[in-house]
């Protein structure tokens, strides 16, 4: 029997065999944890700066038109009278409605002034006040104050590495994406190689399982291998990795896992923003509502956290885009969320109250909109939180973001 076997063991062992471990469903990355709690929580990373000022528009605010000139278009739903949703998430509003869709308005961590994405990522996913030594992610952290935990409670899923939920706690890893570059020599071997190991076979069978292809694999034939990366390689080239994601999301959310964190990039929109934003925004929208599509009854006791790292300049730029700010905006939604409403306070966007006379200046951390759901979703204490998952955090007074 192989020793110390594990699935990334495992997943070394194929890479050995001559996987591609850039593209193969087996060796690239997406992440789920799994916990004591009934409720779950889904935390999507907005890569590239989410405008805020766009998706949430204060069109209520009598500088918002001034600011943003004609980058506005096409008016969207009205929300609260002063907030206006961009159109390309119009099909969310039945969610609002229903009070399971919400934001967190002038929300930013405390990173400033340098604006770099890396940086501003980096932090946002330790979820501390600054880098300086840090190594885990926050959501690992609300793990490990956490007994009961398996590696399957938490899940990262994607393509990319997902800081957020490296660290101590055992968490699993999945992605959507596969160009598995195995010849028949290679499946051949790899056949020969595990079969004979109950354990192997055992974490292979898991392996396959995670593609969200081939269900029920009792053994590794050749044609059962290529028919699950034919189907992947289809799903990546339909350009629809988002939705998988999501559905896998929520076929292991409404199971045994508890947690799930993957990320939607394209918000850095410094030209043309008015076609760019439309493109994540729709893939945002898409992902939310195959969450709750897939999750059933389970939605009601989910709680979706979308977030970003800074916001954007309250002015247009000269190629019609924006460019790095500081206070933004974080998207709620799910059945466990009291929705339907706009939280936190608006600073205002008359040029004395921008920050540097630029940005939203941010009135809210957007750790603490986390917190507060962590803690009001998963009964957490709030030490553990301003001690433990995010470091040096003051949560404020409780704005009642959980049902």
């Amino acid at each position: 029997m192989a020793e110390g076997l594990t699935r990334r063991n495992f997943i070394r062992r194929v890479a050995a065999l001559g996987c591609s471990a850039a593209a193969s469903p087996l060796v690239t990355p997406a992440v789920f944890a799994a916990a004591p709690w009934d409720a779950r929580l889904v935390v999507i990373i907005l890569r590239g700066a989410m405008d805020g000022l766009d998706v949430l528009r204060p069109v209520g605010d009598p500088s918002f038109a001034a600011m943003r000139g004609g980058l506005a278009g096409e008016a969207g739903p009205d929300l609260t009278g002063f907030h206006q949703l961009h159109p390309a998430l119009a099909r969310l509003m039945p969610l609002w409605a229903a009070g399971q869709l919400g934001f967190a308005q002038a929300v930013s961590t405390p990173y400033r002034d340098k604006r770099s994405h890396f940086d501003g990522q980096d932090l946002l996913e330790a979820g501390t006040p600054d880098l300086g030594g840090v190594r885990d992610g926050w959501l690992n952290r609300l793990l490990q104050v956490t007994s009961g935990v398996e590696a399957e409670t938490a899940y990262a899923i994607g393509r990319e590495k997902m800081r957020i939920l490296e660290g101590a706690a055992p968490t699993a890893e999945w992605s959507p994406e596969a160009n598995l570059a195995m010849g028949q020599a290679t499946l051949s071997l790899l056949n020969r190689v595990l079969s004979p190991d109950p354990l192997m076979a055992a974490a292979a069978a898991q392996a396959i399982e995670l593609s969200g292809i081939a269900e029920g694999v009792a053994d590794f034939s050749q044609d059962e291998m290529m028919d699950s990366m034919a189907a992947s390689n289809d799903a990546v080239r339909r350009g629809n990795g988002h939705i998988k994601i999501a559905e896998f999301a929520a076929a292991k959310l409404a199971g045994d896992s508890r947690i799930a964190s993957f990320s939607i990039g394209g918000w850095d929109t410094h030209a043309n923003q008015a076609r760019a934003l439309v493109s994540p925004l729709e893939q945002l929208a898409d992902t939310i509502l195959t969450l709750q599509s897939g999750l059933g009854g389970v939605w009601e006791r989910t709680a979706v956290v979308a977030m970003t790292e800074f916001g954007r300049t309250a002015r247009t730029n000269g190629s019609g885009g924006t460019d790095h700010g500081t206070g933004g905006a974080a998207l709620l939604a799910g059945g466990a969320l009291r929705g339907g409403q706009v939280f936190g306070r608006w600073p205002g966007m008359a040029e004395a109250d921008l920050y540097q006379r630029r940005d939203v200046m941010p009135t809210g951390d957007v750790r603490g909109v986390a917190g507060w759901i962590m803690r009001d979703l998963f009964g957490l204490a709030r030490g553990d939180i301003e001690r433990v998952v995010f470091p040096g955090l003051q949560m404020g007074d409780n704005p009642g973001l959980i049902l």
